[in-house]
This record gives structure tokens, C-alpha cells and sequence, in this order.
């Protein structure tokens, strides 16, 4: 589990959704069905190489085995809550409120499209994967004593499905066709014949499994806000709770599965503390005065310029750049393809031309942040240069259907702006011509009209005041040639319900893609999904693309999957709906002097909650002297 650097935009519904991207096969032992075929049984599928660990592991290589368990891991969080119900649409859930929860599958972070048993003890299916059938543990039960069942397993199955988020609803059916209890302990899952057998057993294992007995008690509607959680199975259960301002959880001393191997050296706080903040800045405050002990910091005005305090100079607290090789968080400022003004690309690509990331970064980053140009940048799933003979293989038959951008162009890049300048003119005349084209022409005021005589109107909506700094030049630029910006700031629960409604021109948001895309991407590119999705932010809804979807989600080998994800990574970027941010190849952390992690961190993840731990001679020591 990481705390992402990125802005919060839904975050943990993407983290409960992290599961559903791709997954595919095993090779170990057979047994017998009923047909007297052969099913293959396992505990841990890999998509296209070998599983790291063997059925024997002790423990992940990441992981100190002998962490000391104890002690209090405490952050902040910019914003609010009213809700520990992560699954629907109803009010705004905590950080972490899907920390309760597990699914039968488990992924590592040394590795990439991995998936090894955690609530199951095996996973049987046969050659096609039509189905495959889990068998639970015998000793798996949820927090509350109860035994799990595989009828917890089906419930939470049809409850997500039926009554769960939009992505959920829209996501699972095209994966999933059925379930059915065969006893207590095993549940079948068959699954559709259309879809890609990439997936298909992730899909279902990713799944997070409630207590049935625990939402019939509640006696509400599942898709009710609640400040009263469902019942899990995860390691961690509700301490305490004050709306809006603090949650704290607690390891639960009866977890079932502190012994597995896939949990050695993991879950070691005693308790896990967020305190929310209005805003960054009272934010930073309480840090420094010891009200919350660790900080990953998103703001490099802040890393750069007011990490000085004593505590820092007197070692009490420790600042670390630690290396991020993950891939971007995909920030972009994204445009609403559902409003009429942004119908064309060349309107988008204008607008896009005014934010001037260069002299952002220079003079408001301390050059600090990389440009964010690919969907799948800091990987090798990055389209570059002009499409390969493989591409245009994929290409080719969708000609007609693509812009010849595509075709005749490298991979669309904003290129380099004038990092002395905001104003770039360069940019700003190429963007003026790019609007005439699209019969955007200056009025007697200056500003821009279409024929019928209406502005081109931009409203960039905003709760963040760190993000004024950097929203107010872009919008000054667009001013300059016309275009009738504006920023508009309001507060989280308002931006959340209108990201929901898709009543927006502009927002931050984020493409968190994966290292092996699969049927996910139909949640954020998808037809289907352009307006039933907390994910399809932009709204986009293309053919061409939903069939550059499907190669990729059918792809078969490692290579297949490079190549479709770069035709589909460059077709997308021909559509500009997103004006490319930034993205930080470090993560930024700074904590009082207690908090220790493994000797080498896995490359995919911080781990701060999973894999850190706390020294209780240094926590002792820092209480004695008052730090916190």
C-alpha cells in the first residue's frame, strides 16, 4: 500500500480499482474435472513471465522480516471526509477507508502483473480460463470473529456488481458472467466468452470481500454513506473517527493472516493516524509542530524552500529524497469533451499551447518536476518518434477513422516553451492561428467569437490555494489571445460532486495507468463509458479507441502489448483533452526520527504503510523530549 504524491482526485476509489487492470496465467500442477479434462491448480498467476516466489517463500524480498511491531504512524491530509464507505458515490471517503478490506489475490511490488493468493489457499481453472474456482482458507474470518464464507465471497460479488460504484457496475460484467457457491469454502466464477483471457482471474480475485452478516445488521442501503464501516478481514479495524477531522485505525491483535508469508514484516504500525487540514499550509504547521510525525511532500515550493525549521536542523526530523521508479501519476489539467467549446482539437491543442510548463517548472518548481508526456510516461510503454512498422500494423485499418497526425507526425509532445517568459509568443501566435482555423476570431474587445457571436469561455475549477499560483499565469495567457478564462476556487465536497455530475470546463486530474493495461482502460478511455465513469474524466468516446483498447486488452505476449499500447498511447495523445502537468522522480518524505524502512525498497512502491516500521527506542526518546 503507497500513499500516492499526487493530488487527491478520488483516490481511493482508484486504489480499490487498481485491481481490476490486467492479469493471466500459471503453469504448475493439474487436477481432474468433472469432464475429465484437466484444471490447473495454484497459488499465484503471472501475466507473462514466471511468479518471483516459489510456493515455499518465507517472506517478500522487500520486506524486514524482523521489524519490530508497534508504535503510531501519523500523517495529514488536505480536505475532509464524511464517509468510510469507499464503494459508492455518496459522500466523500477517507483516506484509507478501503484498509479494511482484502480480496483473494494479492500483488508484490518487485514485480510487475503478479497475483498470489492471500484469502485463498489455491485458485483452480482450466486451459480457456472460462472459469476458475477459489477455495478460501480454513482459517480466514473477519475482524469480528466470524468465518468467512463463500457466501461472503458471491455477496460481495453481486453487491458491487448490482449496487457498487459506476465503474464497478460497468467493469465487472464485462469480465465476470456468474458466480456460485460449491460449498463453504469454494466459489466459482465464469466468466464472459468475450472477454480477453488477460484479466480475467485478477478481475474476479481483485474483488474486496465484506461481511454479509455485517451490512444486513446495518440495515441500510449499500450505497448509503456510512460512518460505520463494513466489516473486513483486513489487518487494520477502526479505532476512532471524527468527522471531517481525523480517523485513527488500529491493527487488529486477531488478524488471521499475521503469519502468511506474503504478510511477514508487513502491517507493523500499532495504529494508523490521519489528521485532516483546511489547507496545506495549517497543514505543514502541524507537522513541524509534532501533531503528526511523517509528511510526503507534493509541493516543491514547500520542499525546496521550508524544510529549515530546528527540527530539521537539530535532527529531529530527517529529509529524504528516496527514488520513484514508478510510472507518472499521469496529472493533467483535463478538458471536458462533453462541452461544445471543446469539440475540436485544434481549440484543445491552443489552449493547451498557453500553459508554459518550462518557466512553471523554473520558476515555480526550482526545476524540480519532469514533463508528463505520455499516458505511460517513465516506462518503455511510451510511444516515441514516428509509429513503427508493428504499429501501423494496428494503425492502418483505422485510418480513416484517426487523424493523420497519427500517421505523418511523431508522437504529439507540446514541445519545449520559453522557460524566461510566461507569456510564450511563439506559442501564443501558433495557438491564435490554430483558433482562427477553427473560425475563432477577435471581436472589438480583444476577445474571441464564433460566428454566432459567443466567447470561447475556459473556467478552471480549483479547491487547492497551492494550485493558484500555477492555474493564474496559464489563465492570464489565455486571456492574452482571447480566450475568456477564468479560475474558479470552491471547496472539496463541491469540486467532488461536480467531477461526479461532469459540470467542469477544466480540472487537475490524473491517468494512473499500469505497466500491463487491460479492460481498465475502458474506465478512463471508453465509450461506454464516457458517461457512467468516476474515471473517464475527459469524456472520450471514439471508436477507433475503443477498438485500440481491445488489442491491447487481447494481446497475448509481452511484445504484442508494447506495441499496442504504443499505437493506443499515441492516438490518444493526438486527441489533446489534457494538457500535460508534471510528474517527480523522487518521492519526497520527511519524518521525525523514528520511522525506519528495509534496506532497499522495492521499485514500485514507498510502502509506507506495509512495509515501514518504527524504532520504540528512538519513539521513546523523541516523547521524552518533547518533539511530538
Amino acid at each position: 500500500m503507497n500513499i500516492s504524491h499526487a493530488k487527491p482526485r478520488e483516490t481511493l476509489s482508484r486504489w480499490t480499482m487498481a485491481a481490476l487492470f490486467a492479469a493471466l496465467l500459471s503453469v504448475p500442477p493439474a487436477l481432474a474435472q468433472e469432464d475429465g479434462g484437466d484444471l490447473t491448480e495454484t497459488y499465484g498467476i503471472s501475466t507473462f513471465g514466471d511468479l518471483r516466489y516459489g510456493p515455499d517463500f518465507e517472506h517478500l524480498d522487500y520486506v524486514n522480516p524482523d521489524a519490530p511491531r508497534g508504535g503510531e504512524f501519523s500523517m495529514s491530509w488536505t480536505g475532509s471526509f464524511d464517509s468510510l464507505h469507499p464503494y459508492t458515490r455518496q459522500g466523500r471517503p477517507a483516506v484509507l477507508a478501503s484498509v479494511f478490506f482484502e480480496s483473494m489475490l494479492e500483488s508484490t511490488v518487485d514485480e510487475i502483473g503478479t497475483y498470489y493468493c492471500l484469502l485463498c489457499e489455491s485458485m483452480a481453472f482450466p486451459e480457456d480460463r472460462s472459469y476458475v474456482i477459489f477455495t478460501l482458507r480454513p482459517d480466514v474470518h473477519f475482524s469480528d470473529g466470524t468465518p468467512m464464507t463463500a457466501q461472503d465471497v458471491l455477496f460481495s460479488y453481486e453487491i458491487l456488481r448490482d449496487e457498487g460504484l459506476p465503474s464497478f457496475r460497468a467493469a465487472i460484467p464485462l469480465t465476470i458472467d456468474s458466480a456460485e457457491v460449491l460449498d463453504d469454502r469454494r466459489i466459482k466464477f465464469t466468466f464472459n466468452p468475450d472477454a480477453p483471457i488477460r484479466g480475467r482471474i485478477d478481475t474476479a480475485g481483485g474483488l474486496p470481500v465484506f461481511s454479509q452478516a455485517s451490512h444486513e445488521a446495518a440495515g441500510i442501503p449499500f450505497s448509503d454513506s456510512r460512518l460505520d464501516p463494513l466489516i473486513g478481514s483486513g489487518p487494520y479495524v477502526l479505532d476512532s473517527v471524527v468527522p471531517g477531522e481525523r480517523t485513527v485505525f488500529r491493527r487488529d491483535p486477531d488478524y488471521w493472516g499475521n503469519d502468511l508469508p506474503i504478510n511477514v514484516g508487513r502491517y507493523n504500525y500499532d495504529t494508523i493516524r490521519i489528521e485532516y487540514y483546511g489547507d496545506s499550509v495549517a497543514a505543514f504547521e502541524g507537522f513541524t509542530a509534532g501533531n503528526y510525525t511523517f509528511r510526503q511532500e507534493s509541493s516543491s515550493v514547500q520542499w525546496a524552500t521550508a524544510y529549515d525549521f530546528p527540527k530539521i536542523q537539530n535532527g529531529t526530523v530527517i529529509r529524504e529524497e528516496l527514488p520513484d521508479g514508478t510510472i507518472s501519476p499521469g496529472q493533467s489539467f483535463v478538458l471536458n469533451l462533453r462541452r461544445p467549446q471543446f469539440q475540436d482539437a485544434r481549440v484543445r491543442e491552443a489552449i493547451s499551447l498557453m500553459f508554459n510548463f518550462e518557466w512553471t517548472n523554473q520558476t515555480l518548481f526550482y526545476g524540480l518536476y519532469a514533463p508528463n508526456v505520455s499516458f505511460w510516461e517513465n516506462t518503455d510503454l511510451a510511444a516515441t518518434g514516428q509509429p513503427s512498422e508493428a504499429e501501423l500494423a494496428i494503425l492502418e485499418p483505422l485510418r480513416d477513422e484517426l487523424r493523420p497526425e497519427v500517421f505523418s507526425e511523431p508522437a504529439y509532445a507540446l514541445g519545449e516553451s520559453d522557460p524566461d517568459r510566461a507569456f510564450d509568443r511563439r506559442r501564443a501566435r501558433r495557438a491564435l492561428g490554430l483558433l482562427e482555423e477553427a473560425g475563432w476570431t477577435a471581436g472589438d474587445d480583444g476577445m474571441l467569437r464564433n460566428t454566432d457571436g459567443q466567447t470561447l469561455d475556459v473556467e478552471f475549477i480549483e479547491d487547492s490555494p497551492l494550485f493558484e499560483r500555477i492555474i493564474n499565469p496559464y489563465v492570464e495567457n489565455l486571456r492574452a489571445i482571447g480566450v475568456n478564462a477564468r479560475l474558479t476556487r470552491i471547496d472539496n465536497a463541491q469540486l467532488s460532486q461536480r467531477e461526479r455530475d461532469y459540470d467542469f470546463d477544466i480540472i487537475t486530474d490524473h491517468f494512473p495507468m499500469g505497466y500491463e493495461p487491460g479492460s481498465g482502460l475502458r474506465q478512463y478511455f471508453g465509450s461506454a463509458s464516457a458517461n457512467d465513469s468516476v474515471f473517464n474524466t475527459a469524456g472520450v468516446a471514439d471508436p477507433a479507441i475503443d477498438s485500440l483498447i481491445e488489442t491491447v486488452v487481447n494481446a497475448e505476449t509481452q511484445d504484442d502489448l508494447t506495441v499496442a499500447v504504443h499505437a493506443l498511447d499515441r492516438v490518444l495523445r493526438w486527441e489533446r483533452f489534457r494538457v500535460p502537468q508534471w510528474y517527480n522522480p523522487n518521492h519526497w518524505v520527511a519524518y521525525y526520527d523514528m520511522y525506519r524502512y528495509p534496506e532497499t525498497l522495492p521499485p514500485y512502491s514507498l510502502g509506507l504503510i506495509d512495509l515501514w516500521w518504527i524504532d520504540p527506542e528512538a519513539e521513546a526518546a523523541l516523547a521524552q523530549a518533547g518533539a511530538f
